[in-house]
């Protein structure tokens, strides 16, 4: 998980890395990445889809978190990780701690299920810090993404 400036340098020096390495990557928001699998569904081609994804050496996905999905939405995001799980390389970027992706997704379930096979074998990076985008702008903060402790 990670904040501007830094995650983005990030995620590009690592899919830089990995397209040096010869792996084939390719780079999307967590949004597109669910149209492209919903137009596959649609299409009734979502197994071809996500095996040619799977032979992708690295994915990309920013902006988790960014917009609540619909349950068929969720589901196609999870099919998405699950399908990379051990078997090939998954980059995430997200302004939401793990304890919000509950919210994002409409499920606890389901979150939990990607969680556990997101940081399995992961490394995980917890960024903190203004957004670069308020720089000179005279705004200290935005409203906080972090999870409310009150409810636990």
């Amino acid at each position: 998980m990670a904040e501007d400036p830094i995650k983005s340098v990030l995620h590009y020096a690592q899919a830089l890395k990995a397209a040096q390495a010869g792996h084939r990557i390719a780079f999307a928001t967590a949004v597109d990445w669910v149209a492209r699998l919903k137009s596959a569904h649609n299409a009734g081609r979502l197994p071809a889809e996500r095996a040619k994804l799977r032979r992708m050496g690295l994915l990309v996905v920013d902006e988790v978190g960014y917009i609540p999905f619909e349950q068929d939405a969720a589901n196609l995001f999870f099919q998405l990780v699950s399908s990379r799980y051990e078997h090939a390389s998954l980059i995430l970027t997200s302004n939401l701690p793990f304890a919000r992706w509950g919210d994002v997704f409409g499920d606890q379930v389901v979150a939990a299920a990607m969680i556990d096979r997101i940081v399995h074998h992961a490394d995980v990076l917890t960024l903190k810090g203004s957004s670069y985008r308020l720089k000179d702008t005279g705004i200290d903060t935005l409203p906080s993404a972090r999870a409310d402790n009150t409810a636990q």
